[in-house]
């Protein structure tokens, strides 16, 4: 089976000839429709840098990033800004709702703005809503909903397109955690009984622990994997405090 997304041997440095910084290092991982992926290291470790790659939001200084076996690093920019629209669905820490716009508007801007019709933009937002539990906030605007709402708007809004994949950049990170629990157990429901895929970077461990393998990056490079297996998410989230204790860091990183 060929795998929804390939990294291979990326590279990324920032700065100039006097001064350059790696920020990746050779990195190489492939992930397959239906998985649902973590990537958590200490700060300054890479993590997000990797996460924008692929994203298409930064440029690699070299290897390849292959989504549905396109080679994103090979497309100009109105091919990037087409390919980012169609095939990829981003879950942002600070939500990026448009205050402007109700719930609904705001979930289904990125289909108005693939031209669909207005009946099929209805069916995909409603359709969506009710995946994530929000149907009851649709003609609410930001100010009039709590964080876990407009966190699962985001989220609706990033599904609603039927993305090839989803990267969700510290989606938790905004939220208390109740509102954390609850937008979690609406992403690890879409992921087991919708199979959508899903990227997701974190410093948090019990965040973490919701996904079915994690990749660890230090320095810019993977340092660790971890598959969950059949373990329950609380021996899980064990397994993943042992592993950021390796990494060296203390417990503001992962607790």
């Amino acid at each position: 089976m060929t795998p929804i997304l390939e990294v291979a041997n990326i590279e990324k440095y920032y700065g100039n000839k006097g001064n350059l910084t790696k920020a990746v290092d050779r990195v190489s991982f492939q992930v397959e429709t239906g998985e649902f992926i973590g990537i958590m290291g200490p700060s300054g470790s890479g993590k997000t840098t990797l996460l924008n790659c692929i994203a298409t939001i930064d440029t690699v200084t070299s290897g390849h990033i292959r989504i549905n076996n396109k080679d994103i690093t090979a497309l100009k920019k109105n091919s990037l800004s087409q390919f980012r629209r169609e095939e990829l669905g981003f879950i942002f820490q600070d939500f990026n709702l448009l205050d402007t716009l109700t719930a609904y508007e705001n979930i289904a801007l990125a289909l108005t703005i693939q031209k669909k019709k207005p009946s099929e933009i209805k069916q995909q937002v409603m359709s969506v809503a009710q995946k994530l539990d929000i149907v009851d906030v649709l003609q609410k605007y930001p100010y009039q909903m709590s964080g876990g709402q407009k966190q699962r708007v985001a989220s609706a809004r990033a599904l609603v397109t039927n993305p090839s994949l989803i990267l969700a950049d510290e989606p938790t990170g905004a939220l208390d955690s109740k509102s954390s629990r609850a937008l979690l157990d609406s992403i690890e429901r879409l992921n087991e009984e919708y199979r959508a895929t899903i990227l997701m970077v974190t410093h948090d461990a019990f965040t973490a622990s919701y996904a079915k393998r994690i990749l660890f990056i230090k320095d810019g490079r993977i340092f660790n994997e971890l598959i969950r297996g059949n373990d329950t998410r609380k021996a899980f989230f064990n397994r993943i405090i042992e592993v950021e204790t390796l990494l060296g860091g203390d417990s503001s990183n992962v607790l």
